[in-house]
């Protein structure tokens, strides 16, 4: 049900309120709650027919339900106000009066935006602050609700922005620091975001959400050990049941399991199921360990859980690839394709990924990043070495050689750092719907001087993340093949490792594997995939036309048969001196966050090359869609 749909179902138990047929109206509120529960005006309304009806316990039930999810409704703090004065409770009722004039106080249109934003009406409630804004600027309440609303439209940057402005002028206002964390943090600038909880926890050094977002932004720099004891120190405060206590236990068991400490991680699992029996994430999470086996029981759980008609929609995708990976690890291949199948179906219904920008975007590189360019540009940029960029196609086995590399007692590895993404957006703009850079070009305007201080920033901002003072260090972030040119302008004494994966392996394994919300959106479908792969392998071969020798190429195949020889080769282009410990690559213990970090921590074995045959009977289109990539993909 769409919000003009929710809207007419609203109005059509008003009108029958207004002619005095409550009953009807309460019956239309319940449709209406089944599709929109958090609908606060359907609760308000609710409120209004129990008063026609005489039932003022229930009315005020209702009314409460109205203002814990959106407190910038008058009528229903005035409603409650006169309820609670009627039952007796003069406390209550005294609380309801002063958040009814505390609303009175505030602009009638920052009180109307609110309201509308609280109800997820981000539109019309952004129209009325605009306007508003626009004839008292300096009012930090209005400008904080517009980064709230900027925020959940997937503008980050303006709501950083505009907090910043509400901050300068009312540093103390603490509702804004936490929204302007919160802004950081959604862009993966997690210093910053750690630096503002740590001031919000200065003041207050027990709130609950301040810790959640100290603990956020410790995750994201790869600070995992301090975490395991905050969510601890959370859930010790708490009931072991509800929303709060799954989360908790889930963001535990995450941080537990990036630290190799399985046994306990899974134990979370489990606590944050007994807190919340549907919740998919943790269900994914447990099969996301790749080397957990699930019980019959737990295999029947997730069935019931998934067919159940209440499961939200992302739930039941979490669960669909919980279902597949778990039919699959029982050799029940064709029921285990089935849930993949139908995981990548739901997911696809929300994914903005386009192939067609994705093609434009790598035609418009090779446009800009000319051999001509380069040669033009020999020599800008900060010459430190430092940096070993790992990168390719998800599921190719980076992990592996990060994990290798990082067992070099020179090479720290650190995780997938979003910082040269940003960078090209900053430069080049971001598409809406892919996140690739929109105009390349616009690196034609660089200077010498830029691209130098492009390079420093890069290594001052990326020193958050190395702890152990070693002279190299590791930036696994696969998307960087979409940088590579400008990683070389700016950073031209980085090494540059390729991880290349047999297609119908790589796009297979990319098939039965869920990322996150909002990470590789082409995984989700036998053509985007094969399209992506194939989008991929043509840059790649730009990129060594116009920067010979630049990129080492590693096949994860060679790797797996000549473990040793893949070392050394790998070594001495990073010029460094071989070491035995790499080939012990599953002893070295280090945080490791991607869906590999169980598999890395094992010796190396033959049975992710050929695993995608065992589905050979379903992966037709995707060895159609690939086309020529099978035997090219060599070169």
């Amino acid at each position: 049900m769409n919000g003009g749909e929710r809207d007419v179902l609203l109005q059509e138990a008003r009108e029958l309120r207004a002619s005095r047929r409550a009953p009807e109206a309460l019956a239309v509120l319940e449709r209406l709650e089944a599709q929109h529960p958090r609908f606060s005006r359907l609760f308000q309304e609710r409120g209004h027919c129990h008063v026609l009806l005489g039932d003022a316990p229930a009315a005020v039930e209702a009314l409460r339900q109205a203002v814990s999810l959106n407190p910038t409704l008058p009528a229903s703090w005035d409603m409650l106000e006169q309820l609670h004065r009627m039952l007796g409770d003069t406390a209550q009722a005294a609380a309801a009066a002063q958040n009814l004039a505390t609303l009175r106080q505030l602009p009638a249109e920052v009180v109307v935006a609110n309201s509308l934003f609280a109800d997820g009406d981000l539109s019309p409630a952004e129209e009325i602050i605009r306007e508003y804004l626009r004839k008292d600027g300096g009012n930090v309440g209005a400008l904080r609700l517009l980064a709230r609303i900027r925020k959940e439209r997937d503008a980050p940057e303006e709501a950083e922005a505009l907090l910043e402005a509400a901050l300068e002028r009312a540093p103390d206002y603490h509702a804004a620091r936490l929204d302007y964390a919160m802004a950081l943090l959604q862009q993966q600038k997690h210093l910053q975001a750690r630096r503002q909880a740590e001031r919000l926890l200065e003041h207050e050094p027990d709130n609950r959400e301040y810790l959640k977002q100290y603990g956020a932004a410790c995750i994201g720099l790869g600070d995992y050990e301090p975490v395991v004891d905050l969510y601890a120190r959370l859930l010790a405060d708490q009931p072991q049941r509800g929303a709060e206590a799954a989360d908790l236990r889930l963001w535990r068991a995450n941080a537990l399991k990036a630290t190799g400490r399985r046994e306990e991680a899974i134990a979370d699992y489990r606590a944050s199921l007994a807190a919340r029996p549907d919740y998919g994430v943790a269900w994914f999470s447990l099969a996301n360990l790749k080397t957990y086996r699930f019980t019959d029981d737990e295999i029947a759980r997730m069935r019931a859980a998934e067919a159940g008609a209440g499961v939200q929609d992302m739930d039941r995708v979490y669960l669909c690839f919980a279902l597949g990976k778990a039919l699959e690890d029982r050799g029940d291949y064709e029921a285990s394709w089935r849930y993949y199948e139908r995981g990548n179906a739901a997911r696809r219904l929300t994914s903005r990924y386009r192939p067609e920008v994705a093609q434009a975007c790598a035609q418009r590189l090779k446009q800009v990043f000319t051999a001509e360019f380069f040669a033009a540009r020999a020599g800008w940029g900060a010459a430190d070495p430092a940096p070993v960029f790992v990168l390719g196609l998800p599921r190719s086995g980076s992990t592996l050689i990060e994990q290798i590399l990082a067992s070099h007692s020179a090479v720290e590895g650190t995780q997938e750092l979003t910082e040269i993404d940003r960078y090209a957006a900053e430069l080049c703009g971001r598409d809406p719907d892919c996140g690739l850079p929109l105009a390349p070009e616009a690196l034609e305007r660089l200077t010498a001087r830029d691209a130098r201080a492009l390079g420093e920033r890069f290594l001052a901002e990326t020193g958050a993340y190395r702890r152990l003072g070693r002279p190299f260090f590791i930036d696994k972030m696969p998307n960087n093949f979409w940088h590579i040119g400008l990683i070389h302008l700016m950073l031209p004494g980085a090494t540059i490792i390729d991880v290349r994966r047999e297609p119908m392996a790589c796009c297979f394994s990319n098939l039965k594997q869920l990322f996150g919300t909002t990470n590789q959106e082409f995984t989700y479908g036998a053509d985007h995939v094969a399209g992506h792969y194939r989008t991929y392998l043509d840059l790649m071969r730009h990129w060594d036309e116009v920067l010979p020798g630049r990129v080492l190429r590693v096949r994860y195949e060679d790797v797996v048969e000549d473990l040793e020889g893949g070392v050394r080769r790998m070594l001495a282009h990073c010029r460094l001196a071989y070491e035995p410990a790499c080939l012990a690559f599953h002893e070295t213990r280090r945080s490791v966050r991607t869906p590999s970090s169980e598999q890395v921590r094992q010796p190396i074995g033959r049975e992710g090359l050929e695993q995608w045959r065992r589905y050979a009977a379903w992966l037709g289109p995707l060895r159609d869609a690939l086309g020529d990539a099978p035997s090219g993909y060599r070169s």
